[in-house]
Parts: C-alpha cells; structure tokens; sequence
C-alpha cells in the first residue's frame, strides 16, 4: 500500500491489541520489561530461555519474514543473560545469542538484520562442544548497530560508537568511532563535542510525545473510513 487507509480509531486499536499481547505473551517470558513499551508487531517476536532483562521505553520492530529473535543458552558451564536498556530499538531480523552475558546501554539502535553473539557455539576442534569460547558483549549508551552487522564473543563498544551496515566487530571500539569491514576497523571518529540529540531524549516527556504522535495520526489519517480501508484492503485500486 501506498498509504495507511485506517482510520485513527483502528490504528489506537491495532496499538492496544498490540500492547496486550505483550503483557500477555511476552512479559512472562522475561525477568523484566520497564513500562512505556511499543512493540510492532509483536507476535513476530521470538524469547528463549531465562536472564532477559528488558528496559523502559523500548521500541521493537518485528515482521513475518524477520523475527526479532532473543536466545539465553542453558548449558553445562552456566547460563546466558541479555539485558536490553532504556530507550533501545530492535528493528526486523534481529538476534541476539547469549551463553554468558550481552548487555546494551541506554538508547542503543540495532537495525534489522544485525547479530550480536558472545560465544562460538562449537569449538574449533570438538565440535560437539555445544557453547565453544565465550565472553561478554557490552554496548555502551547510543550505540547504532548496522544493518546486517555482526558483534562476536568479547566486545565492547563505547558509548556513540557507529557499526556500519555489513561489518563484522572482533574487536573492541573506541567512543565515538564509526567502524565498517571485515574484520571492522575504524573509518571516522564523530567530534564529541559537537550537541547530539539521543533517543532518552526523545522519550523524556512521554506524555507529550504520545499526544504529538496522536496529532500525527489525526492528520495524516483524517478522513479514512472502517468502508474504505475494507475496500482497499479486499479490491485495492491503483494509487493505494
């Protein structure tokens, strides 16, 4: 579809079924989820095993053919932990892989395709070794993960780091660095004192950013109709 054809009341609707089925689904499968959470598309979400600790005021962007996917491993040498942040966004197709520990800071962006694993899985010579070598992932605050990008077993990423789409992270990255490749390296490093604007921002005032967004929808969906959105979702016409 070329544009949204709900009207306003559909879409809140579609957002409190959402934010049911969270509560109802996914909340007993973590250890915890702090308030103010927007999944899209939540039923697309995929939460294994115990030790996810899920923040305040994430966003998750799940799809059909990409499921955001969280793995804690329970294994004879221990178990995996995964602890997402305030204000984090996961978008489609991302995974992340836990034997010991992966932790995202505050207001991390992991765009879709991205994969985060602290471990092997497998030695390099017994390969019935289920876990392999393994050791902890940190992402410190505002970290912007890639599109398709890989975090091994290991690093640590500091705070405002930039992963490019495609790179594949072995080693540790400085603050502020912007790392692309494989192995990744560093390309450009950001001027840390230059003003940026980061996602616990955005969320500062909840309230205020829900009727800013409710606004939005009144505006750009004034006028659709419960007919015309059957309409074009059943005989959709060009120019929808």
């Amino acid at each position: 579809m070329r544009r949204d054809h709900r009207p306003a009341s559909l879409k809140r609707a579609y957002a409190a079924l959402e934010r049911t089925y969270v509560r109802w689904r996914l909340t007993p499968q973590l250890d915890a989820l702090g308030p103010g959470f927007h999944f899209m598309k939540p039923w697309f979400v995929r939460l294994n095993g115990p030790g996810i600790v899920v923040g305040a005021q994430v966003h998750w962007v799940a799809a059909a053919d990409r499921h955001i996917t969280l793995s804690s491993w329970v294994h004879p040498k221990g178990l995996g932990r995964i602890t997402i942040g305030n204000y984090c966004l996961l978008c489609p197709g991302v995974r992340i892989d836990s034997a010991l520990e992966v932790t995202l800071g505050e207001g991390c962006m992991v765009a879709a395709g991205a994969y985060l694993t602290d471990a092997d899985w497998h030695d390099l010579y017994d390969r019935t070794e289920v876990v392999g070598a393994s050791a902890p992932i940190v992402l410190e605050d505002n970290v912007w993960i890639g599109d398709g990008a890989t975090v091994c077993k290991g690093v640590r990423i500091g705070a405002h780091a930039i992963v490019a789409a495609g790179a594949v992270v072995t080693k540790d990255v400085p603050p502020f660095a912007v790392v692309a490749g494989n192995p990744a390296t560093v390309v450009k490093t950001l001027d840390p004192e230059r003003p940026r604007r980061t996602r616990a921002e955005l969320f500062a005032d909840p309230e205020d950013l829900e009727a800013w967004l409710r606004e939005l929808d009144n505006a750009f969906l004034r006028g659709n109709t419960m007919l015309g959105w059957l309409r074009a979702r059943l005989w959709p016409q060009r120019g929808d």
